[in-house]
């Protein structure tokens, strides 16, 4: 399969990467790194990223920013960081990608456990984690042509605690190559409008 894969150098990009590209040919993008670049909070960037690429087999998205911060301190503008990129940016990447992708095509976009345990400084996260979820359900029963989309909702990942662990007291953290072992089974398998839990 041809595989787009987008944030494909960042933390779960990379294990993602390594898992898929011993099978597949993944094509790299990101904002700053990769095959080709791409912004996600810019629809353009997103249409501009698909021409370049052609027509693909599957759309992985292992991207998008969030704002961490106590409750108190949100503003507007810092729920916004998280509605625009990692929540649209991939709403918009998927919607996109429909037009790109083979019949019985697949998405893959990324949520993450904050959807379901909630943390200190983490109310953006909580909310845009669990929109995502919503918007996947909701979308794999509309998708044409057997196009599937599926959610990974990985736990913090090892290789991340460096900069996350004082958020993340008390999870058990879990490798970057196990959490990309749900990406494979969204790309390889045959389900839709399911998310995958690794905790």
């Amino acid at each position: 399969m041809k595989v787009l894969l987008v944030g494909a150098h960042g933390v779960i990009g990379s294990a993602v990467a390594r898992e898929l590209g011993t099978r597949h040919t993944i094509v790299s993008a990101g904002r700053g790194r990769g095959d080709v670049k791409v912004d996600i909070t810019d629809s353009a960037s997103i249409r501009r990223m698909f021409e370049q690429v052609g027509r693909v087999d599957a759309v992985v998205s292992a991207a998008g920013n969030l704002h961490f911060a106590p409750l108190e301190d949100m503003t507007e503008e810092h729920f916004g960081i998280g509605l625009r990129d990692k929540l649209m940016g991939q709403v918009n990447l998927a919607m996109i990608a429909r037009a790109w992708l083979n019949d019985g095509g697949s998405i893959t976009v990324t949520g993450g456990i904050l959807a379901e345990q909630p943390i200190r400084c983490g109310s953006s996260a909580s909310m845009v984690n669990s929109a995502l979820e919503g918007f996947v359900r909701g979308a794999a029963i509309e998708l044409p042509r057997g196009l599937r989309i599926n959610l990974v909702s990985p736990n913090v990942v090892q290789e991340s605690l460096p900069q996350l662990a004082p958020f993340f007291r008390g999870f058990e953290a879990v490798p970057a190559a196990r959490v990309a072992l749900g990406y494979s089974r969204s790309v390889e398998g045959h389900q839709t409008g399911q998310i995958y839990r690794v905790f």
